[in-house]
């Protein structure tokens, strides 16, 4: 197989929420598969540390910013613009997840998960058009690969209405900014991670032995997956891929059997 089908080289992409998690794991795909990786967290002195650590293994940039508003996605745009005439990967991955009874869910944790998780994607895409467009080309499509989650898909065990409905909004924005923006030569998809271990996912990291119960494949997700499927997407490889939504969570969306843990 040619290796150049899954190569990055000459490529720059961005990662958001790339200093820890699935962001940092997609962060490192990228920079080994050779491409020039910025990551932006709201904690500039984890950012730093990450793309330190990061730097190692290839070319890797810090560029804190907290786009959990509008103009906080304006903010990374422009910063990005001064560095980069041309963007060939966008990778919304910034979220937050908040846990509350029906009873007890407030507005506050309603609208910090919706900005976050929905909100800030589309407009931060709609900040970075210009450089994804400068990127853009029949021959090389330029990509933007939203993380969802398959809480969006099918419904996890834990009350976190915000966060359900967020990622299902996302991935079926997924579907409308990609019939959009195909016409363009700029592909969307989406990875719907299921158990990774991470700060947000504590009961994957901490309970692992557990959790796994409820996986078909019966193990939690490894960096290498993450890196393999987010790599697929952004690389020449996934150029025929567009509006999908990949499920990556050891059978649970698509192999689950109903009452076999």
């Amino acid at each position: 197989m040619n290796g150049s089908l899954f190569s990055l080289e000459g490529r720059v992409a961005l990662v958001t929420g790339g200093s820890r998690g699935i962001g940092r794991m997609i962060a490192t795909g990228f920079v080994e598969a050779g491409a020039r990786v910025y990551i932006s967290s709201r904690k500039a002195e984890q950012c730093d540390q990450t793309a330190a650590e990061l730097s190692k293994l290839g070319e890797c940039i810090s560029l804190p910013c907290n786009i959990a508003s509008v103009s906080g996605c304006q903010a990374l745009a422009a910063a990005l613009s001064q560095r980069e005439p041309r963007l060939d990967i966008l990778v919304n991955n910034a979220g937050a997840i908040w846990g509350a009874s029906i009873d007890d869910a407030p507005e506050s944790g309603w609208d910090k998960v919706l900005d976050l998780n929905l909100k800030s994607p589309f407009f931060l895409i709609q900040r970075l058009l210009p450089q994804l467009r400068a990127a853009a080309s029949s021959e090389r499509p330029a990509k933007i690969i939203n993380i969802t989650s398959v809480d969006g898909i099918g419904l996890g065990q834990q009350e976190t209405y915000s966060y359900h409905a967020s990622k299902a909004g996302l991935i079926h924005l997924t579907r409308r900014m990609a019939a959009t923006l195909v016409k363009e030569h700029i592909h969307v998809t989406a990875i719907a991670p299921g158990a990774f271990a991470s700060e947000m996912n504590r009961e994957a990291r901490d309970n692992a032995d557990e959790h796994v119960k409820i996986i078909p494949a019966r193990r939690i997700g490894r960096e290498d997956d993450m890196k393999g499927v987010s790599v697929f997407l952004a690389s020449r490889a996934g150029d025929y891929a567009v509006g999908i939504t990949v499920a990556i969570d050891g059978g649970v969306v698509y192999a689950a059997v109903r009452g076999d843990h």
